[in-house]
């Protein structure tokens, strides 16, 4: 199920990303075109800040926290608290579990730990919301969230404080859709039937979620049931809401045990594909067909030329399709949301790099000294030519210029006692062989040596520990660059390790090519401040996947 939505919410992005690239393309039409920046920047601005929130509504102790932990497949959210507080709670993508705090009276926002939400959001820790907070985001690693899911808790049902009820009135217009939760322990209060009405009147669509079902037996289910779809189409009508039998708890424990079969019975599963299907299929022939529009009336503004004629009927075809194009009900053979843990830890710079680099500094800062202070050390350098050329500036880089005075004297005098013999003794069909033999190369340079060696040890250590428990330790292993995942590679004696790692790399290059996308598409719009720290970072990371880390490449190779 979680891959099935993946794999749609993917699809969905895609299509986001080739307007911006069609965009693009039609700017390199545009340089002596008045105002095109004017035209399109909004449009960059309305694709990057595309977010569906899901307004989570109900009397507390309902099992909303709950809820979200579950379809995050996270036991992050704290639960059973009271939030009685005027304070708006919205759930975000972070790389990193953290929570925002902002302010109705100042531009600068706090950041504080996840475990300290309910100093913040409850009546006990901030009573009055004496505090003056205007939302709390907490941002936590799950691929849902990723894709572009807001998960906003309002207060208000419930409260006896008039403040939380203009609070929640006010951010009803920037609901994509409400989640509507109540309970098999208490279904339907007045005050919740009272909200319902209010809702239901919005156009907006409404998912009514009963909770706890796996704390009555059967008999109650279906009468409880019964009475909150008797409710639920007298109050809306025409356009009553399917109602969902879930139990949270169960939901989340099969996530965590990867057990699909109780997943299925937890009644979330077939809540997320009705999530997901409503975005994919109203949000997207509604906003991306209009984006297309807005894009194409744009470009049309050029000056007509085979590539604006081009761009237009791109732009017409990628229409037709977002609007043909139905959700996939195929299971991917990519992308498999693992723990949140793993995702960071593939985020990583490349450990083998990370190793190699580690010991390469700590044999420089020791051989620095070695070199400037004992005369052996001196004459073995002396004996190699030196060092290769690469490492020879990274030397040079860390070292002092007393240093270089000190150490190097020796390695010269030696070149031109060579250099001077063989100017006059070598025999002239030898000379440039003897010279080119005489340079510093990877076998004879004590950086390369080190290098070299510590490579070894990490790759061996790396293709031991997939050997004894693959998954887990793909699952776990950084990211790594191309040239160590060759090595790698060519270390593991079975086919299947080795498939197993190529598809990581794979899903490692798409996550990172959507960072770079998303990126573009906030710089594009002039929203900087929506980039996550994945996208900040994903320039670095993309040329780090593809390219060995410079400090610790070979020169010479």
């Amino acid at each position: 199920m979680a891959e099935d939505i993946a794999v749609d919410l993917t699809q969905y992005e895609q299509y986001k990303f080739a307007i911006g690239d069609l965009l693009r393309r039609a700017t390199g039409a545009a340089v002596n075109s008045a105002g095109w920046r004017t035209k399109t920047t909004p449009l960059f601005t309305r694709l990057a800040e595309d977010r569906f929130n899901l307004v989570l509504v109900g009397r507390f102790s309902r099992g909303k926290s709950s809820l979200v932990n579950a379809i995050l497949g996270l036991d992050r959210l704290p639960t059973g608290i009271v939030p009685l507080t005027s304070v708006i709670t919205s759930i975000s993508y972070g790389t990193e579990e953290r929570v925002i705090l902002r302010f109705r009276s100042s531009l600068l926002n706090q950041e504080v730990p996840l475990s300290d939400l309910p100093l913040f959001v409850t009546q006990k820790g901030n009573p009055g919301n004496a505090k003056g907070i205007s939302e709390a985001e907490v941002q936590l690693p799950s691929e849902f969230l990723r894709r572009g899911f807001f998960f906003v808790d309002t207060p208000g049902l419930g409260s006896a404080i008039q403040e939380n009820t203009r609070t929640t009135q006010a951010f009803l217009p920037e609901a994509d859709a409400f989640i509507f939760v109540t309970s098999f322990d208490s279904p339907l209060s007045s005050d919740e039937m009272q909200f319902l009405r209010q809702i239901s009147g919005s156009s907006r669509r409404i998912f009514v979620v009963m909770n706890k079902k796996d704390i009555v037996d059967d008999l109650q289910r279906e009468e409880a049931l019964a009475f909150v779809r008797d409710q639920v189409k007298q109050i809306c009508g025409p356009d009553t809401p399917k109602v969902f039998a879930i139990s949270a708890l169960q939901a989340l424990q099969a996530k965590q045990a990867h057990d699909s079969v109780r997943l299925e019975e937890s009644g979330v599963s077939s809540f997320e594909r009705e999530l997901v299907s409503f975005l994919l299929g109203a949000k997207r022939t509604d906003f991306l067909v209009r984006m297309c529009e807005r894009a194409a009336e744009a470009v049309r503004g050029l000056p007509s030329s085979d590539r604006i004629d081009s761009i237009l009927l791109a732009l017409q075809d990628l229409s037709r399709r977002i609007s043909n194009d139905a959700p996939s009900t195929e299971r991917p053979a990519a992308w498999v949301e693992g723990a949140p843990g793993d995702v960071v830890a593939q985020l990583r710079p490349c450990e083998v790099c990370s190793a190699t680099s580690s010991a390469l500094w700590e044999f420089q800062c020791r051989y620095q000294h070695e070199i400037t202070c004992d005369p052996a050390a001196q004459k073995e350098l002396a004996k190699r030519g030196g060092l290769c050329s690469f490492h020879t500036r990274l030397y040079e880089e860390s070292s002092s210029t007393q240093g270089v005075a000190e150490s190097f004297p020796v390695v010269l005098e030696e070149w031109a006692v060579w250099l001077r013999q063989a100017a006059s003794s070598a025999p002239r069909e030898t000379l440039r062989g003897q010279l080119r033999a005489r340079m510093p190369s990877e076998r004879t340079c004590m950086f390369c040596n080190v290098r070299a060696g510590a490579e070894a040890r990490a790759l061996s250590s790396l293709a031991s520990r997939i050997a004894l428990g693959a998954q887990r330790s793909l699952d776990a292993m950084s990211a790594l660059c191309m040239p160590h995942l060759v090595k790698l590679a060519e270390r593991l004696p079975d086919d299947r390790q080795v498939r197993a790692l190529l598809e990581r790399q794979a899903r490692l290059f798409e996550r990172t090519a959507e960072d770079l996308r998303r990126s573009a598409l906030k710089r594009d719009g002039v929203r900087r401040n929506l980039l996550s720290q994945e996208e900040e970072s994903a320039s670095h990371r993309a040329l780090a996947l593809v390219a060995q880390e410079r400090t610790i490449a070979d020169g010479t190779s």
